[in-house]
């Protein structure tokens, strides 16, 4: 699943490469550490942390699991390749005066050898990695009590899977997700335990945000012709929300899966 997407990526897409995929959207991902409500699974995660554990997460990007655990914590390391997210990482522990987080720029597996931590966490990791045993090994290797999982039924970027039709010509390759998750936990001898929680479909101001979202997620270039196109996509397939437009009608659903290692 993960090389049929990146194939139509590579084949379809009208943006050159970056090095950092992530820092253009940075600044999405701000979340308030201290915030109470909103995100059941930042809820839940604070009922199984303690306050002697340490903390690794994996592709933690600006912190928005790692800061507020961090609260709780003793000790939160986050490693992440993105300069851009680690960079946000940086301003909002400064800004929060959160001093016990350890960020590390890198990719995992490979700068995995020397962590180790009570319990290992990834959050909308783990989507689009191929060599997923490598990965999950790793992820176990590091813990000395607990791996946590947090996953949607479907990868996040599967919200723009409808326009790809029209923009593209072709239906969307999809990622794995949840379910794909468990399988391999299932298939590997492991029995997680697994907890559902609805999220609120994502929802944008105006058109105009959406598109600059879409734009980086469909891989095209802005002015061009497959941009028109998504331009009036966004006008056919917008859904008048509280707070602007969105284009899922229903709540998507977020596993927290927990095994031991």
């Amino acid at each position: 699943m993960v090389h049929a997407n990146r194939e139509q990526v590579e084949r379809l897409r009208e943006t050159a490469p970056t090095g950092d995929f992530y820092a253009p959207i940075a600044s999405s991902f701000k979340a308030d550490p201290h915030r109470t409500s909103g995100d059941d699974v930042l809820d839940y995660l604070r009922t199984i942390v303690r306050p002697e554990e340490s903390w690794l997460d994996i592709g933690g990007g600006a912190g928005r699991y790692a800061l507020p655990l961090a609260l709780i914590a003793r000790q939160v390391t986050v490693i992440d390749p993105s300069d851009g997210m680690l960079s946000l990482l940086d301003e909002l522990m400064a800004e929060h005066n959160i001093q016990n987080v350890r960020a590390i720029q890198g990719r995992w597996p490979a700068e995995s050898a020397d962590l180790k931590a009570n319990s290992t966490l990834i959050s909308h990791v783990g989507y689009d990695i191929p060599e997923i045993g490598a990965f999950f090994n790793a992820m176990e290797h590091a813990a000395t009590d607990r791996c946590v999982a947090v996953l949607m039924d479907r990868a996040p970027a599967s919200f723009a899977s409808p326009f790809w039709p029209a923009i593209h010509g072709e239906p969307r390759a999809e990622l794995p997700g949840a379910r794909e998750f468990l399988t391999l936990l299932l298939a590997r001898g492991r029995l997680p335990s697994v907890r559902l929680f609805d999220r609120p479909p994502g929802t944008y101001p105006g058109a105009v945000e959406a598109q600059e979202h879409l734009r980086h997620q469909l891989w095209v270039e802005a002015g061009s012709e497959k941009d028109e196109r998504l331009r009036e996509e966004i006008e056919r397939l917008a859904i008048p929300a509280e707070k602007g437009i969105r284009f899922v009608a229903r709540p998507v659903q977020t596993a927290v899966i927990e095994w031991r290692p």
